[in-house]
């Protein structure tokens, strides 16, 4: 691509992709947004990929959802096995108290 090798203008600003862009643009396959790129160089237009920014927000909300998840189940495994050791040291107390 063009883009890749000069310096190019972004003539079209990140847009969902229509539904005939879709069936003809590979690009459009990717994200479903583009950008229309004007490369100065061979004067070409071209097409890339891009991300909008609610695709960017809905991402990162999706990576924080995650994040809470793994971080409550570690919470819930390091209580778990907090609560087996208090028992096996209860346990083991217990032993000794009634060994005096």
């Amino acid at each position: 691509p063009c883009w890749r090798l000069e310096d190019f203008v972004v003539a079209q600003e990140c847009a969902r992709c229509s539904s005939f862009q879709a069936k003809t643009l590979p690009e459009c396959s990717r994200t479903g947004f583009i950008e229309k790129i004007n490369c100065a160089t061979s004067k070409r237009e071209e097409y890339k990929s891009c991300r909008s920014a609610v695709m960017e927000a809905r991402v990162f909300w999706r990576f924080v959802g995650s994040m809470m998840c793994v971080a409550a189940v570690f919470a819930v495994l390091v209580v778990w096995r907090q609560r087996v050791l208090d028992r096996k040291a209860l346990e083991k107390v217990r032993k000794q108290i009634e060994s005096i």
